[in-house]
């Protein structure tokens, strides 16, 4: 399978971490390759300890994940949390306009506008945003190749 996919949300604790993964694991038994920034990129934390500078770190995490954007066919975007993470909301914003598909996944029933998300992320992932994981498998076998 050539499909790629970006995994796209909060990788700041231990339990964002093993959600991440899971999601990662079941798209890969779905025959997807994927992106997880957090197994794949670069860890602030660990640059600086390298001896790079805080700027020197944040272009190198900056511009690989741009590359793996550009380089995927899917940004899937985590959307779970109080609100949507900032960086994911960056990733997906260059996705949408490198005109790749964007997929949301969302289990948390939390949102910032009452009911519904932001309508620019809403947009960008062109209303298709996952409840559940067999909803998820159902919108992403369209793209399997």
């Amino acid at each position: 399978m050539n499909t790629k996919i970006y995994v796209a949300g909060p990788l700041f604790s231990i339990a964002e971490h093993e959600f991440n993964e899971k999601i990662d694991d079941n798209l890969r038994k779905m025959g997807f390759s994927t992106f997880l920034p957090q197994r794949d990129g670069h860890l602030l934390s660990s640059l600086l300890s390298e001896g790079y500078s805080k700027e020197e770190a944040t272009k190198i995490i900056f511009e690989m994940d741009i590359h793996h954007i550009k380089n995927s066919d899917i940004v899937l975007f985590l959307l779970d949390g109080r609100v949507p993470d900032e960086g994911a909301c960056v990733e997906i914003g260059l996705a949408y306009a490198y005109g790749k598909e964007c997929i949301g996944y969302k289990t948390d029933s939390r949102s910032i506008m009452g009911d519904s998300d932001n309508p620019l992320i809403v947009g960008a992932l062109k209303n298709r945003i996952a409840k559940s994981y067999h909803e998820l498998e159902f919108m992403l076998k369209q793209f399997i190749l």
